[in-house]
């Protein structure tokens, strides 16, 4: 087994991104969902899970979409060779539509 199908075997759980973004983003609202049910048999499902992250953070404030999910992405670097495979993102400031 290499080193990182060793560390994806591990896993990461949903608490520990949401533990992490609440930390480092400080939201106002935020939800994670784990959706590696729905891609059971896909190949990168052996390499990991699928997340689903909806986030609202004044953090997020004046940013572009891509500084946002470059945010939320640095927030979670250390998580990621743990086993994230995929990773959907929502991320809102306060008062988006």
């Amino acid at each position: 087994m290499s080193a990182s199908t060793a560390a994806a075997a591990s896993g990461v759980s949903g608490a520990e991104i949401e533990a992490v973004l609440r930390a480092s983003l400080e939201p106002l609202q935020l939800v994670v969902r784990d959706d590696s049910h729905l891609h059971a048999g896909h190949a990168g499902a052996r390499e990991g899970r699928h997340f689903s992250v909806q986030i609202v953070s004044p953090r997020f404030n004046g940013l572009s979409r891509l500084a946002r999910h470059r945010l939320v992405y640095d927030s979670l670097h250390a998580l990621i060779p743990r086993g994230i495979h995929a990773l959907a993102i929502d991320a809102r400031a306060p008062g988006d539509a």
